[in-house]
């Protein structure tokens, strides 16, 4: 692909903005709607139909544009990984996690995002990181650790011995499963932003969504064979084709249209657009407590964020 289709087909600097800041306010918007989905269906069987629907949506998509040059071998191979990664693990951590925590505890451990990319970049793409973002892992880490002690996570009518031991035990690994999403979302990052200077963000949408469709079709197809749909509600089929659809199709061409624009450094900020998205559906919408230590833990991921997304201070040049 040359760089004059690439810059036609790029938004505008603010245009991008609010593709990146919409695309994530879906995302958690979606991460907190799952939870009532994955009451009525299961884990697989969800992840599966949620591909399929967003695969049939944009079949067009999947053919090459006229610009746009042939694949390379390095190219497929981001692609895959995009697509298990961002796509395949991060659907089962997420549904998975969801089950068994609730919509606040995956919104605030989702605030961890951007200090996990900045130390994903570190790792793999060798930029140096400072003495803030350090601390904004920290903040992070110790959001996370104080939400997976708190007893606010047990439901009410749990109430003491093997229990109560038992909830908590499913608690926290519904947390750590959620931090494994967080750690797949960060790696769709970094790599989406290498795919889109070789694909157009459409095409990206529809190869990730074909690839997460075959690679969870086995476990789908399994599980669909003894399922009665019959329980399966009106509403919860209504949904599920928003759940399909704004994972899918619109999260994705969003966010990798704005990042033919934006840096992916940059466009970690609106990241932040999750969590809170995640936790407001959370607490306006399905009901859940906020407690203050939930709060707390929020508070402190929310400094993490503000800690890793702020700019950089110029460097001034002495005055020979």
């Amino acid at each position: 692909m040359n760089q004059q289709s690439s810059t036609h087909t790029a938004p505008n600097p603010w245009v991008a903005y609010f593709f990146l800041g919409l695309s994530m306010s879906l995302v958690g918007s979606y991460v907190a709607l799952s939870k009532p989905l994955v009451v009525v269906l299961p884990v697989f069987l969800l992840a599966w139909l949620r591909f399929g629907i967003g695969g049939a949506a944009m079949l067009h998509w999947l053919k090459r544009p006229a610009h746009e040059a042939p694949m390379t071998t390095a190219t497929r191979r981001l692609l895959f990984l995009e697509s298990f990664l961002g796509n395949f693990l991060f659907s089962l951590c997420m549904l998975f996690g969801v089950s068994m925590t609730s919509a606040v505890s995956a919104g605030v451990i989702m605030a961890s995002i951007p200090a996990v990319v900045a130390l994903m970049s570190w790792i793999f793409l060798k930029e140096r990181i400072g003495l803030r973002v350090w601390a904004a892992i920290a903040c992070g880490a110790l959001g996370i650790g104080l939400l997976a002690l708190s007893k606010g996570e047990l439901p009410a009518h749990t109430t003491q011995g093997l229990e109560a031991d038992l909830t908590h035990k499913n608690a926290l690994l519904g947390n750590l499963l959620v931090f494994g999403a967080v750690v797949c979302e960060a790696a769709y990052a970094v790599i989406g932003k290498k795919l889109t200077g070789a694909l157009s963000p459409k095409r990206i949408t529809a190869l990730i969504n074909l690839w997460g469709f075959l690679l969870m079709t086995p476990m789908g197809l399994y599980v669909a064979w003894s399922f009665d749909f019959r329980t399966v509600g009106a509403p919860s089929w209504l949904l599920l084709v928003f759940y399909a659809l704004a994972a899918s199709v619109w999260t994705v061409w969003l966010w990798m249209t704005g990042l033919k624009t934006v840096p992916a450094a940059r466009a970690g900020v609106f990241t932040v657009m999750l969590p809170i998205s995640a936790a407001l559906v959370g607490v306006f919408i399905l009901g859940e407590p906020l407690g203050a230590m939930q709060l707390l833990a929020f508070a402190l991921a929310l400094v993490g964020v503000v800690l890793a997304t702020l700019p950089a201070r110029p460097a001034i040049t002495p005055v020979a």
